[in-house]
């Protein structure tokens, strides 16, 4: 089988943590060029992958005709150009969430990836989560019943530090919303299906973070009615004191049926929590073998910390999906509908009222 060629643009901590590995387990990719604005950067994810095939410029790379497939990590406001550049060059693309500035960004992504008719992907890293996978098996499958309500927390201590590009409007759009919420917003479409309407409040606690001003909200939260009747409870900080930051800092989510109820933290991946209808406690119960590790991936889910392993499966299916001719799972698609419920959040905020998703 012919190798695949992959192209990195944006060679920083995002690509070398999750991309790298998750490259690694497919036979049939190998990363043959970076790309990177920033000089330092750039040499040292060489120096890391040993590709000495490097680019300042995307366009030079999008040029390469070893460049079969590229994944997109660098700030937000290049993720559209950079994407619809791709797809006019015929390369297939794996972008980072959110992956666009607004709506119409995202649509403009969605429709020049159709139309190139190349294999294109939203980095929503959670939807490979084994216990997010089981969770919305058992939902679908009818385990819980007519879904009554969706809950999902993620709550971070990043105290002051500087965030860089992220809290820079015209480099990021959103803060915490695009940032963290973004990724429940997509596991709720998941899970429960899509949303119909809701209200939202972003607010910026932090004024300076390090040295530069911060542009951005720091604290999101939204209440949602989904096209099911089932309603939903959203809220995302970087702000919650002695939470900590990364895989063992609070993030959970909980969906009720009118059988049952479902609950997962993102610290016990192998695990759920299930409430039977007339119970008094939740029961643990474990992950079966299947759900460990994302279909068609040879990842061993017990050789890495599996708080972190899962990330690398949505690199095999973004391989997958080109070797095998089928859409990637999630497409930019999905990206295209959590962006319109990030679009019409911001919209609920400035106008302080319930926005309906039909208005987008």
């Amino acid at each position: 089988m012919k190798t695949i060629g992959v192209g990195i643009i944006g060679s920083g901590k995002i690509a070398l943590a999750n991309h790298l590995p998750g490259l690694a387990l497919c036979p049939e990719a190998r990363v043959v060029a970076l790309c990177d604005a920033n000089p330092k950067t750039l040499e040292e994810a060489s120096r890391t992958t040993g590709v000495s095939r490097t680019y300042s410029d995307y366009h030079q790379l999008l040029r390469d005709e070893n460049v079969n497939a590229v994944i997109i990590a660098t700030p937000n406001y290049l993720h559209a150009p950079i994407a619809i550049s791709a797809c006019e060059a015929g390369k297939h693309v794996l972008c980072e969430k959110p992956i666009a500035m607004n709506l119409a960004e995202a649509r403009q992504m969605l429709a020049a990836a159709e139309k190139a008719g190349v294999r294109h992907m939203t980095a929503f890293t959670y939807r490979f989560g084994p216990a997010i996978r089981y969770m919305a098996h058992q939902v679908h499958d009818g385990a819980i019943g007519k879904p009554y309500h969706f809950r999902a927390n993620r709550f971070q201590d990043w105290d002051l530090r500087d965030l860089g590009w992220r809290q820079i409007k015209k480099l990021a759009a959103t803060g915490e919303l695009g940032d963290m919420l973004s990724h429940r917003i997509d596991y709720a479409h998941l899970m429960v299906g899509q949303i119909k309407r809701l209200v939202a409040h972003l607010k910026k606690f932090v004024e300076m973070r390090g040295q530069s001003r911060s542009e951005l909200d720091d604290w999101v939260s939204m209440i949602c009615d989904f096209e099911n009747d089932a309603t939903g409870v959203l809220e995302s900080t970087k702000l919650a004191t002695g939470r900590g930051e990364g895989p063992q800092s609070m993030d959970s989510c909980e969906v009720n049926g009118d059988a049952g109820t479902l609950v997962y933290y993102s610290d016990k991946p192998f695990e759920v929590l299930v409430g039977k209808k007339g119970g008094k406690t939740l029961e643990t119960v474990k992950l079966p073998r299947e759900f460990l590790t994302w279909p068609g991936s040879p990842r061993d889910p017990f050789a890495s910390d599996p708080v972190i392993g899962f990330r690398y499966d949505q690199d095999v299916e973004f391989i997958r999906a080109i070797v095998e001719n089928r859409p990637c799972r999630p497409s930019f698609a999905e990206g295209v509908q959590a962006q319109a419920v990030m679009d019409a959040a911001l919209l609920s905020e400035s106008e302080h009222r319930w926005v309906e998703l039909s208005e987008m």
